[in-house]
């Protein structure tokens, strides 16, 4: 890993997320229609879910997020959960199968990305980059070593080498590995090459959390079957 602090956003990092929103906004405008029919008639509340997160070199900032959780859920046991991963190195995968605090389609907007998609708007403002390490909420920071805190020497970003390298299938230390990686070879054409992966690594996390909801219906069919692994909210 190199100890060599980057600057956040060099010329033609920044470049490429701003192309890379102009091409995501209508999308992004698309979207925002779906979600205010489908809460209004599914789960009265805000369409947009602002939320602090960490972010480059520790700096608190507010992502925005599509709600796919009902108004007022409980974030304690996403809490626990991350203690448990951090401590026993578990693979991440996420809590989205199984999880009663989510609106219906909830688990598949966060499956797909798409309720990450309202990170544009801090990409645009500079506060985040299309691709870097993820930002973390402030009480998984309080966890971290100085080594782990290491990876937010790149800004924060929607996609990264962790995401397009196995994420749900990984662990907390190999997530780490993968930031420092990162930061150590960022380039264009690695950004480039994330950008390009990030779909078929997406696919596949659909997948995975589908087979996780198809597990308790199967395990009541016969013999009892173990269910999902732990899992982490990204």
């Amino acid at each position: 890993m190199s100890s060599e602090v980057q600057p956040p956003l060099p010329p033609w990092k920044r470049a490429l997320d701003v192309t890379c929103c102009l091409v995501a906004f209508p999308a992004f405008a698309l979207l925002t229609l779906f979600m205010a029919v489908l809460l209004r008639l599914r789960s009265p509340g805000p369409i947009l879910f602002r939320q602090e997160r960490v972010g480059l070199h520790g700096e608190r900032f507010r992502i925005y997020k599509f709600r796919t959780m009902h108004v007022g859920a409980d974030t304690r046991g996403h809490q626990q959960h991350f203690q448990r991963l951090h401590e026993t190195n578990a693979p991440m995968r996420k809590l989205d199968g199984t999880d009663s605090r989510l609106i219906p389609l909830g688990w598949c907007l966060r499956a797909t990305g798409l309720d990450e998609l309202p990170q544009i708007v801090n990409v645009w403002r500079g506060e985040m980059s299309i691709v870097g390490p993820r930002p973390c909420i402030p009480y998984e920071y309080e966890l971290y070593t100085p080594r782990q805190r290491a990876r937010f020497a790149s800004a924060p970003g929607l996609t990264g080498l962790w995401q397009v390298s196995g994420k749900n299938r990984t662990t907390f230390d190999e997530m780490i590995r993968l930031d420092h990686e990162y930061t150590a070879r960022r380039g264009f054409w690695l950004d480039v090459r994330i950008i390009l992966l990030t779909v078929p690594a997406l696919i596949v996390q659909l997948a995975d959390i589908r087979q996780s909801r198809r597990a308790p219906a199967v395990a009541g069919l016969g013999e009892p079957q173990p269910g999902p692994g732990l899992s982490r909210n990204s």
